[in-house]
């Protein structure tokens, strides 16, 4: 029938051989051994999950802190260093009026700049809502009329300025907003240029024409506000919001006014009439919302295209040929890049440090699943089994296991280390600028693939190497008896070769090389040449203190020392992890010491105190009475009062064939100078050498031949040689001999200076006062308000914290702090991995000891001290290791860049030398011996609470 099965026919039964039984279904090897030990297999996931995740978080956290430094020096630069400013003449004088006052139209102008902005190359991209374009006189036009203000009788001057947009950034206060025409220019002013000039809507401005004999006159038709005086439009040129009262200098001082007039745009042809030489200008700020810090080599390569390459040749097409692109912006990379390079180094040796401690924790755990399954494995070995089939079944356990675990960590990783401004809208989407921060995936998939191989390979490559040749029992292996191979001996020399070189290389060269890698793992290869030191001789104490101590009455401390001496010649690993671990948290910690120290003494040696009071303007005196109520600030402890003359001219002992020399002149109270020296450290000297010599004050004045005694610094001290030196001063003329040379000086951060007894001056007052104590701002500046308005009170707290304001420094802090932390805590898992692997055999032990009458308080000595041998000894090698590396690779470290936020030479200290911190090298050290020894207590007491039936059970394998 259609759509009925077929029907087959039975075959007839056919005797069935003892081979063709079906056989019996057999579960999987790797679900198999994961269901026997599941704890073992979390343990494994959990630290590979952990180590993934730093791996992978790494590469995303640098890249977000260098994006967010990047961005925020420029984004916090001031408006004049960052924006970028095309200009270009007007159209020439050989073409006729008409087409040169056509080519400064407001359609056309905006015409070039929407064109020159989309000329601009990759990554530059600018805010159009900032960009501004115009007209303006390069050179200032004097007003001449002559109700206009004249200070010294000189006449004010003004630019004119033709900015677009200007209703959409100010706000008409009076009158009405200015219109005009070439012939007729008109123009507005600010509330401030308006108050300082006399102008008043109806007032006309007379600037002289170029060639006409009449002047062109500027009608003002209102006053105007700015708008956000801080953003770009009025930041750039100051002088288009507040007029400003400038020096001319000849045989004295006088003072005019400049000011701006600020022109319509249809006004803006009037400029060409003028003797201001107009210029064309495009001013363009840029964003960052889309910059990453990978960009800084591309931006810095664009500005320099932009600035004098073939962008530029591009901008002249839109502009015309005169046309050129003037910035501050590639200043401010440059120094980010700079910045960076020198911080880069740094970190990495953190992250070689804390790779290398993962990287043995994780073999470590290969070892302890290793010598858990020993057994098992020399089972299947002497049964036939192969070295491969026994290589792919254990990668097949680990990879099934590690691979979801470096797959979650991953996903972690690139959830919680975001970049700046991912998920949010930047201030530039409408110009299309993307927010994301951009961070790039492959390199945290590379890191945790990295991870994920190295997890799942040391245990198959551990047991094959192991279990090269069958065998049923293994040979003791204690590290008393064991002998080092040839090849081992090899390796361990080779290591030493390549510590040395590293070394060596970094003293040399120092960490200027972002690229060499070999340098920056010089301190893990120092920790891995110690640690196989310390293995080496670690026998001998063993050896040295089992003979005493057999003479103890006591059964527990020799038998705690020959365990100590039987344990694994493999101990090598929790050795190399523990030092390492250690190395690591001592060398971040001086690290991080060095940093704070720097910016203490940076911004102590910049206000000389915990606080400094001076004048706005050198050579303001103090008023009366301020030392007395400064005095009774709560918090002061102390008060030096200077008196401060800058420009001292210096005669030379050379006589004047020398060069010209100025110096700082200090006349300073020796005993609260000398008490302040000493708290601060900055060129102590007994009060005693600056002693009075009775002739101060005016009565003195025609005393020239008096000689005062002074401490100077080295250079001043050149200077005026060993004899006494006529110096003429505003405080009086005196010959000086200086008696103590000191570098350095509380009074000045500068290089230079002269100090002397203040009581010996002729015209004495006070001009700066250091104070001791106060750590309140507010009520020392309410004290010092109180007596004047014009004095500064600067904080020493405030000033350093001026010295951290790169997310590039906090960034580069952030990676120590998480590499000590990490490394902590792998060490704590390598004191437990040890404890671990021989945890069976040390319960077997403590069970059979029992039965012999050990009592559990001794089972709980006995394990502790068995355990305490290896940590005291790589406590003491990893504090000397991280001890002797800070002086063996501070030569070749400069913290300046990651301590100070500026460029050498522009703070007070010349450089940051590395340090070693004694917290930083012996809290980790006590902190192992404690964790080790709480451990194995902690081991002893579970062993304790176990039944000794099942340990000491007939039969059993272990």
């Amino acid at each position: 029938m259609p759509g009925t099965p077929a029907v087959r026919r039975k075959a007839p039964d056919m005797p069935r051989s003892r081979s063709d039984k079906p056989a019996r279904a057999v579960a999987p090897w790797v679900r198999t051994r994961l269901r026997t030990a599941p704890r073992a297999a979390a343990f494994l996931a959990l630290l590979t999950l952990v180590t993934a995740y730093l791996a992978a978080a790494l590469p995303r956290a640098v890249d977000a802190y260098e994006t967010e430094g990047l961005r925020h020096d420029i984004r916090t630069a001031a408006p004049r260093d960052s924006v970028l400013e095309l200009t270009a003449e007007p159209p020439g004088l050989e073409l006729p009026p008409a087409t040169r006052e056509a080519g400064l139209a407001p359609a056309v102008l905006r015409k070039q700049r929407d064109e020159a902005r989309a000329l601009l190359p990759d990554p530059l991209r600018t805010d159009a809502r900032q960009s501004v374009h115009g007209v303006r006189t390069v050179k200032r036009v004097e007003g001449t009329d002559p109700w206009l203000p004249r200070p010294d009788g000189i006449d004010p001057q003004f630019v004119l300025s033709a900015p677009s947009d200007l209703p959409a950034h100010s706000t008409l206060t009076k009158g009405r907003a200015a219109a005009g025409t070439a012939g007729r220019p008109e123009a507005v002013v600010t509330a401030q240029t308006a108050e300082k000039l006399r102008l008043k809507p109806g007032s006309v401005v007379h600037v002289p024409g170029r060639v006409r004999a009449e002047p062109i006159a500027v009608t003002v038709t209102g006053i105007v506000e700015p708008r956000g005086p801080e953003g770009a439009y009025w930041a750039v040129e100051p002088l288009l919001r507040t007029p400003a009262l400038a020096a001319l200098v000849s045989q004295e001082v006088k003072y005019y006014w400049q000011a701006a007039l600020l022109l319509s745009p249809t006004s803006a042809p009037a400029t060409l009439s003028t003797t201001g030489e107009p210029e064309v200008f495009f001013r363009y700020m840029p964003t960052t919302g889309h910059l990453t810090g990978r960009d800084a080599e591309q931006l810095s390569a664009a500005l320099s295209s932009a600035s004098g390459g073939p962008d530029l040749v591009k901008l002249r097409e839109v502009v015309g040929p005169t046309g050129a692109l003037n910035t501050g912006l590639d200043g401010i990379v440059d120094s980010y890049r700079s910045m960076r390079d020198a911080i880069t180094p740094v970190v990495a040796v953190a992250v070689f440090g804390i790779g290398a401690v993962a990287a043995v924790v994780l073999a470590m755990t290969g070892g302890l699943f290793v010598a858990r399954r020993d057994g098992e494995l020399s089972l299947i070995r002497s049964r036939g089994a192969s070295l491969t089939g026994i290589g792919l079944r254990l990668l097949g356990e680990t990879t099934a296991v590690v691979l979801p675990a470096a797959a979650a960590a991953l996903a972690l990783a690139v959830l919680t280390v975001r970049g700046p401004g991912d998920g949010e809208t930047a201030p530039d989407a409408v110009a299309g600028a993307a927010a994301s921060s951009g961070i790039p995936l492959l390199p945290s998939v590379l890191a945790a693939a990295l991870v994920a191989l190295l997890a799942a390979l040391v245990l198959p490559l551990r047991a094959v190497v192991l279990h090269r040749r069958p065998r049923l029992h293994g040979g003791r292996d204690d590290l008393l008896t064991a002998r080092p191979s040839r090849r081992r001996t090899v390796l361990e020399l080779t290591l030493i070769v390549l510590a040395v070189g590293a070394v060596a290389s970094l003293r040399l060269r120092g960490t200027d090389d972002a690229g060499d890698h070999l340098v920056s793992a010089a301190p893990v290869l120092v920790g891995l040449i110690a640690a196989t030191l310390l293995v080496r001789i670690y026998p001998l104490p063993l050896r040295w203190a089992a003979r005493p101590a057999r003479r103890l009455r006591g059964a527990v401390g020799p038998l705690a020392l020959a365990r100590a001496g039987r344990s694994s010649s493999a101990g090598t690993l929790p050795l190399l992890a523990l030092v390492l671990a250690l190395t690591t948290a001592a060398f971040g910690g001086s690290v991080l010491a060095g940093v704070a120290d720097a910016r203490d003494r940076a911004a102590l040696l910049s206000t000389g105190a915990d606080a400094r009071i001076d004048g706005s303007v050198e050579w303001t005196p103090l008023p009366a009475g301020l030392a007395e109520a400064v005095r009774g600030t709560p918090g002061v402890r102390d008060v030096t009062p200077l008196q401060i003359e800058y420009g001292v001219s210096l005669p030379s002992h050379q006589g004047t064939s020398a060069q010209p020399m100025s110096s700082p002149l200090v006349g300073v109270e020796p005993d609260s100078y000398t008490r302040l020296a000493a708290r601060t450290g900055f060129g102590p000297f007994p009060a005693a050498l600056l002693a009075s010599t009775g002739k101060g004050g005016k009565e003195a004045a025609a005393d020239t031949e008096r000689v005062l005694p002074a401490v100077a610094s080295p250079s001043v001290a050149a200077r005026l040689g060993s004899a006494p030196q006529e110096v003429v001063t505003a405080a009086g003329v005196f010959r000086v001999k200086v008696v103590a040379v000191r570098p350095t000086t509380p009074a000045l951060s500068g290089a230079d200076f002269l100090l002397v007894n203040a009581a010996d001056l002729t015209h004495r007052a006070s001009t700066a006062m250091l104070v001791t104590g106060p750590t309140d701002g507010a009520a020392l500046r309410a004290t010092v308000k109180a007596k004047s308005d014009a004095l500064l009170v600067s904080l020493r707290t405030e000033e350093r914290a001026t010295y951290v304001d790169s997310p590039l420094q906090s960034g580069a802090e952030r990676m120590y702090l998480g590499a000590i932390g990490a490394g902590a805590g792998f060490a704590v898992v390598a004191v437990l991995l040890s404890l671990m692997q021989n945890a069976p055999e040390r319960t077997t032990l403590l069970a059979r000891l029992r039965t012999m009458g050990l009592t559990r308080k001794q089972g709980r000595r006995l394990l502790g001290l068995e355990a305490l041998p290896q940590a005291v000894l790589a406590a003491l090698g990893g504090t000397l290791v991280g001890w002797a590396t800070v002086p063996l690779l501070a030569p070749g470290i400069d913290l300046f860049r990651l301590a100070l936020a500026t460029a050498p030479g522009l703070a007070p200290l010349d450089s940051a030398p590395l340090r070693a911190d004694p917290w930083s090298l012996l809290v980790p050290a006590v902190a192992v011996v404690l964790i080790t020894g709480a451990a194995a207590a902690g081991q002893a007491w579970w062993a304790g609470r176990r039944g000794s039936i099942k340990e000491l059970r007939a039969g059993d394998a272990r």
